[in-house]
């Protein structure tokens, strides 16, 4: 599970720290020379180590007078059993079968090991090491986050008034993580008079974040610290106080949101909110204006907001619209008025403004009606202008509207990309700050001025090693599953890649809580596509690549569209003469190792490789456990399996439940002890219960599980790029490339 929802004011945070880590491709002498190479060569397929043999302890669990038995319940370790120092016995064993799961898998691809190395020393050599990104202006600093060269961490810093001035160093994060395994800083928060800095740490890969506070005039920690967050503070307009969220200790659940005055101790914290409804989590944050703060409950299918002015810290939060069954809202303050985008009668939302004196619902009034072909996805306000995310036809376009004068749209140069608004802190510009790619365009950012509509480019991904985009093709194309339903496909390959079936062929798919997967750019996938791979992404139903309907249509009881959608699309390429069906390979992580799941289940013999990445495989289970993370949020995801009709179905597609005697295809399956978002144990027992059913003829089922890290799995820049060249020499290596180097 990996439940997409935040506020999208975190969207250009987040891109400009993959900016500043940008990488780029390997040697144009390294392209498809090699792709007549046979799957039979793969040295995987030959090997015969013996893999481990999971004890069957049954254990037997019955509802709706249904009695399932799991032979593997006994897998399962709380947090505190994971991270005793003197293990149980059930602890013990439960290490000792992840470490000789460890064990064969480095027996398995110990013949990939060179290969491994130079992709690694490929990705690594994309990236530029001592690099930064865009600066942005801040109350009268500019913010940047710069890279050494060979560290693996960030350095968050700030010039007053301009870049020629003195640097300070807010915080160098690779200080900080020194005799750490994982370590990660998220949420860096300054007060609005400059002076403070607050941000959280997570040193267990759990998303479970302590906040401190460090005095940037100083540069002297404050003593005041905070565990058990979610990572973010948000500072009232004096700076006296900071609000944040606090995870419910065993669902991990954000339901708490507390005020705590700087100075004094965490214990004296004073309880602002608590969301009693298992089924919502809450966050809270300022709005650009600096004029309001901001609490948001939130579920699947529905949402509410209250809001305090930022002057006034102490005084009582005002819900803005009671929440509703099925009303989704979120706002945007300016002037007098809240701009709302909101599903009120509109399944791809419309935008709507409200008074700041009277917002609920019956007080809204229509600015951009609804659109059944038009997703209305975000919102950015300016002093002189309205500016719009829309998805059309499964492509985000942005729409500038000045409040006086004549509206467009923002042209990009190519017709499959992703563009989006980035860091637009400042409220009175004509400025506004864009990023934009494509498959086979790094990632930039530019200013566009809307007045003049002209582009600068402030900065382009720096991709080392002589890429050259023109040496890659894309395409844009429609297959077609069983019940006529037309599904995006998102394709890019190296223009020396033979396109007449013989090349082997990597699908990816997600298709859930309506994340759309975009035609987005990635240094790392090239060390695929140089070698001859063709990558394509199925924008499954259960996304929301086409509007909203492509997310009801994979849902709940219609979940199963997204896994024919994925089986098709494989068929479709296949058919349309992409690859051949010794060369068809799948990939996908947490919900989308789900998917894998599925596909395998249903059509085993389709896929020449599987790579499932922490993937969510035992549904049932995890949905009937209100204690497991996220479990009581997503309800309205799988259905709930108390309900018999639910039960019933997702039983009926549960990848754990639905494994089968069959021949399975070769599967890397990846996992971490800490993860919160998938129970490490779901794929750990998925593993154990294929091998005891996988046929002589299947391929071998090798699991990975990372002892030290999460969901997210390793931190560093350099470190995570250890596992993607695991994962892409597993598939290399089916592929029959695995030539030496």
């Amino acid at each position: 599970m990996n439940h997409p929802n935040k506020p999208n004011f975190f969207l250009g945070i987040l891109f400009l720290l993959a900016i500043a880590t940008a990488c780029q491709p390997a040697d144009e002498a390294e392209t498809s020379q090699e792709v007549a190479a046979q799957p039979e060569n793969s040295q995987m397929l030959q090997q015969e180590h013996t893999p481990p043999m999971a004890d069957k302890q049954p254990y037997e669990m019955t509802i709706h007078g249904h009695t399932r038995v799991d032979d593997y319940f006994w897998m399962r370790l709380t947090d505190e059993q994971k991270m005793a120092e003197s293990p149980d016995a059930q602890t013990q064993q439960v290490l000792d079968y992840l470490h000789a799961e460890n064990e064969y898998y480095d027996q398995m691809m110990a013949h990939t090991s060179d290969l491994q190395e130079t992709l690694f020393e490929e990705m690594k050599g994309r990236i530029k090491e001592d690099d930064s990104s865009v600066p942005y202006t801040r109350r009268g600093y500019v913010y940047q986050t710069r890279y050494e060269t060979g560290e693996e961490y960030p350095i968050y810093s700030r010039y007053k008034g301009s870049l020629d001035n003195e640097e300070e160093i807010m915080l160098n994060v690779n200080n900080m993580a020194e005799g750490y395994e994982f370590f990660s800083v998220g949420g860096l928060s300054v007060s609005l008079d400059n002076r403070y800095i607050a941000y959280g740490v997570d040193t267990l890969s759990r998303r479970i974040y302590d906040i401190y506070f460090k005095d940037l005039e100083t540069g002297e920690m404050l003593s005041d610290h905070i565990p058990a967050t979610t990572g973010r503070a948000t500072w009232s307009a004096d700076g006296k106080y900071v609000f944040y969220t606090v995870k419910e200790p065993v669902s991990l659940r954000s339901y708490r949101v507390m005020r705590h005055e700087i100075g004094t101790d965490a214990s004296e914290d004073v309880l602002v909110f608590e969301e009693k409804d298992e089924t919502f989590s809450t966050y809270v944050y300022r709005t650009k204006s600096d004029q309001y703060l901001v609490i948001g409950s939130f579920q699947t299918l529905s949402s509410e907001i209250q809001i305090l002015e930022a002057d006034n810290p102490t005084g009582e939060f005002r819900i803005f619209q009671p929440r509703e069954r099925g009303l989704e809202y979120n706002i945007a303050h300016y002037g007098d008025e809240f701009y709302v985008r909101t599903n009120l009668d509109a399944r791809n939302f419309r935008l709507m403004k409200a008074p700041a004196s009277a917002t609920s619902k019956e007080n809204w009034t229509e600015v951009i009606p609804h659109r059944e072909d038009v997703l209305l996805e975000d919102m950015d306000i300016f002093q002189n202008y309205l500016v719009l995310g829309e998805r059309i036809a499964g492509i985000t376009e942005i729409r500038v509207m000045p409040w006086e004068g004549e509206e467009y749209y923002i042209e990009f140069p190519e017709a499959a990309h992703l563009a989006y608004t980035t860091t637009n802190l400042e409220f009175n510009t004509d400025k506004l700050r864009l990023g934009y790619m494509s498959m086979k365009s790094p990632a930039s950012v530019y200013d566009f001025n809307m007045v003049t509509k002209e582009m600068e480019l402030l900065k382009e991904q720096p991709v080392l090693g002589g890429f050259d985009r023109d040496n890659y093709s894309t395409e844009r194309v429609m297959s077609v599953s069983r019940d006529g339903v037309e599904v995006p496909l998102s394709i890019v390959y190296h223009k020396n890649t033979p396109t007449d079936g013989s090349a082997p062929l990597l699908l990816y798919g997600y298709g859930s809580y309506g994340a759309s997967m975009e035609p987005s750019f990635s240094s790392t996938r090239l060390s695929l596509l140089d070698r001859g791979f063709i990558y394509v992404i199925a924008h499954i139903r259960g996304g929301e690549e086409m509007g909203r309907h492509w997310y009801e249509d994979g849902k709940l009881l219609k979940k199963k569209n997204t896994f024919t959608d994925f089986i098709d699309a494989g068929k479709w390429l296949l058919e349309n003469g992409y690859t051949t069906p010794d060369r068809l390979f799948a990939m996908g992580g947490s919900a989308g190792g789900l998917l894998m799941g599925a596909v395998v289940n249903m059509e085993p013999e389709l896929w020449a490789g599987v790579v499932a990445a922490v993937p969510f495989v035992d549904v049932v289970s995890t949905m009937l456990d209100e204690t497991i993370p996220l479990t009581t949020g997503e309800w309205d995801e799988w259905g709930n399996p108390k309900d018999p009709e639910y039960y019933e179905y997702i039983l009926s597609y549960s990848p754990y439940d639905q494994v089968q005697q069959v021949a399975y295809p070769p599967m890397l399956v990846t996992t971490g002890l800490h993860d919160s978002q998938v129970q490490y144990w779901e794929p750990a027992k998925w593993v154990a219960k294929l091998r005891t059913h996988n046929t002589s003829e299947g391929g071998p089922i090798i699991m990975q599980t990372n002892m030290d890290a999460g969901h997210g799995g390793a931190s560093g820049r350099f470190k995570s790029l250890h596992d993607r060249a695991r994962d892409y020499a597993f598939l290399i290596d089916l592929a029959g490339l695995n030539a030496k180097k």
